[in-house]
């Protein structure tokens, strides 16, 4: 649960920061949430199968 509670706290993060208008803060915040919700998918599908 941590990898998507950290998710949405970037992606929470992003969406202030592009109100704000640190358009680049957002956009590595944005990256930081999508990866990590990747690897989040990742290891469930494994875990899965394990």
């Amino acid at each position: 649960m941590a990898l998507i509670e950290l998710a949405v706290i970037f992606l929470i993060l992003a969406i202030v920061a592009y109100i704000l208008g640190a358009r680049g803060v957002a956009g590595f915040s944005m990256e930081i949430a999508k990866w990590l919700v990747i690897i989040f998918i990742i290891l469930a599908i494994v875990s899965f199968f394990l």
